[in-house]
C-alpha cells in the first residue's frame, strides 16, 4: 500500500478479508473485523465510524504482524492476545487455553452451587478452580460474586503467569483469589481439607488417540488438552479425591465430553455423591457434571 498515513482503515480492512478469504479459512470477515479493531484500538461498536480515518504507521505494523500471523494459522484468540469470557477481557497466548463458550456454561452452573451453598452456611464459601490455566473461572466467580475466597492451582508455572497477569487488571475482586502451583489438589494448602465448599475445573479430557483439529492440536498446550489414554484419567481423579478436601454440604463441577458424562456420574454415584446431574452447553450437547455431597 501506499503511505500508511494516508490509507483510510477500510482499506486494510478489504485486504484482511481478501487474504483471508484466499488462504481458506473459515471466517475471513470476522477475523479481518477483530483484527482491525485490535491494531487501530477500536471497539467494536466504533470501527464502522472509524473505517475512514487514516492508519498511523505503528497500528498498520501491528496489523501486518497480526495478519501473517492469522495467515499462517494461528488462532484468532492468540493472534489478537485477548478474548472475552463472560464479564472479563482475558489476556490469552500459547501458554494457556482459548477460553470457549462451553467453560462458561461451567461458570454458570458454579454459580449457582456457590449460591445455594453460601445460602445454606450463611457465610462467604470457599472455592477451588482446578487447573485454571487463564484464570477465567476463577476470576468469574469472584467477579460475579462479592464474597467468594478462590484458589486457583495450575500444575503450569507458565500459566499461573497469565492467569496472574488477568488477576492484576481484575481490580478489588483480585483479592479474593489465591494462586498456587501444583497437581490438582496437591496445590492446595493441607488447611484447606474439609473446607471448600466448591471445587470446579476444566480439566483435559480428550484421548491420546483422538484427532483434534489442527488449530487446536498445533497451538494449544497439550497438557491441558489430553488427560491419558481413556481422556478420563483426570475426571476421576478430580471425583475420587474431591470428598476428602469438601466441606458437607459441598460440590464439585466439571466440565467433560458428551460420551463421558454417563459414565462420569455413574461414578459420581458409586462415590457416594448426590444429585448428581449433567447439564448440557448452548449447543445442546451434555457438558457439565454437578455432584453434591450432603451434611
Amino acid at each position: 500500500m501506499n503511505d500508511p498515513q494516508l490509507v483510510p482503515w477500510r482499506d486494510f480492512l478489504r485486504e484482511a478479508e481478501q487474504r483471508l478469504t484466499q488462504a481458506g479459512l473459515a471466517s475471513p470477515q470476522v477475523d479481518a473485523r477483530r483484527i482491525v479493531e485490535r491494531a487501530g484500538g477500536f471497539e467494536p461498536a466504533e470501527l464502522l465510524g472509524a473505517l475512514d480515518q487514516p492508519a498511523g504507521r505503528r497500528a498498520v505494523g501491528f496489523f501486518d504482524q497480526m495478519l501473517e500471523r492469522r495467515l499462517a494459522g494461528e488462532p484468532l484468540q492468540y493472534v489478537l492476545g485477548r478474548w472475552g469470557f463472560r464479564t472479563l477481557d482475558l489476556l490469552v497466548d500459547r501458554r494457556v487455553l482459548i477460553p470457549r463458550p462451553e467453560t462458561e456454561i461451567v461458570v454458570e452452573h458454579a454459580i449457582g452451587e456457590l449460591d445455594r451453598l453460601a445460602a445454606a452456611k450463611q457465610a462467604p464459601p470457599v472455592a477451588a478452580d482446578l487447573g485454571t490455566g487463564s484464570g477465567a473461572i476463577a476470576l468469574s466467580l469472584v467477579a460475579e460474586r462479592s464474597q467468594v475466597e478462590v484458589w486457583a492451582t495450575d500444575a503450569s508455572a507458565a500459566a499461573l503467569e497469565v492467569a496472574g497477569a488477568n488477576l492484576a487488571g481484575l481490580g478489588q475482586p483480585a483479592t479474593r483469589v489465591h494462586l498456587a502451583v501444583g497437581d490438582w489438589f496437591d496445590a492446595l494448602p493441607a488447611e484447606l481439607t474439609g473446607t471448600i465448599d466448591l471445587v470446579v475445573s476444566n480439566p483435559p479430557y480428550v484421548a491420546e488417540g483422538d484427532e483434534l483439529p489442527v488449530e487446536v492440536a498445533g497451538w494449544e498446550p497439550r497438557a491441558a488438552l489430553v488427560a491419558g489414554p481413556t481422556g478420563t484419567e483426570a475426571l476421576e481423579h478430580l471425583l475420587r479425591e474431591a470428598p476428602r478436601w469438601l466441606a458437607r454440604p459441598g460440590a464439585i463441577v466439571v466440565e467433560l465430553a458428551p460420551w463421558q458424562a454417563e459414565p462420569m456420574r455413574r461414578l459420581a454415584v458409586e462415590l457416594g455423591y448426590l444429585d448428581t446431574r449433567v447439564e448440557r452447553d448452548l449447543a445442546g450437547r451434555e457438558r457439565v457434571l454437578v455432584a453434591r455431597l450432603s451434611s
